[in-house]
């Protein structure tokens, strides 16, 4: 039997955040990197053995970014501004990266903006990293 060179699956660990085209910091958690079709039954006539199932509208869950609080609020001004109604759409990529640092997926997200952001949860009796949490709506993958 030949063998190939074998492939490793990339860590969850490597990856980056960039938002219209920078990187923009480092982020412990990205949620949502999601898409589903909807399908329609449709039986066709005479045809008893299967039913077929036709593609409708695709959707995708919002993206969620967690990372570690900084002396950069960007991510919350950029929330605060979708509040006050100044909507700022934005290209979100999320890059995985190999053992040596090289790019090996990419995934972007169009028309990114912020529709919820969440503080970090301060305790006195804790010394667990301060997290802030962005979800982010957008038209979906390209």
């Amino acid at each position: 039997m030949a063998t190939g060179k074998r492939k490793n699956p990339y860590a969850n660990f490597k990856f980056l955040v960039e938002i219209n085209g920078m990187v923009v910091a480092g982020f412990s958690e990205v949620y949502g990197l999601q898409a589903e079709t909807e399908t329609e039954e449709y039986r066709e006539g005479g045809v008893n053995h299967f039913v077929l199932k036709l593609p409708k509208v695709t959707s995708y869950p919002n993206l969620t970014l967690k990372r570690g609080l900084t002396d950069s609020d960007a991510l919350y001004k950029w929330y605060r501004d979708v509040a006050v109604g100044s909507i700022v759409r934005k290209q979100v990529s999320v890059v995985v990266l190999d053992h040596s640092g090289n790019e090996v997926r990419r995934w972007n997200f169009s028309q990114a903006y912020p529709v919820k952001w969440t503080g970090p949860e301060l305790r006195a009796d804790s010394s667990a990293i301060a997290v802030e949490v962005v979800e982010l709506v957008h038209k979906g993958l390209i």
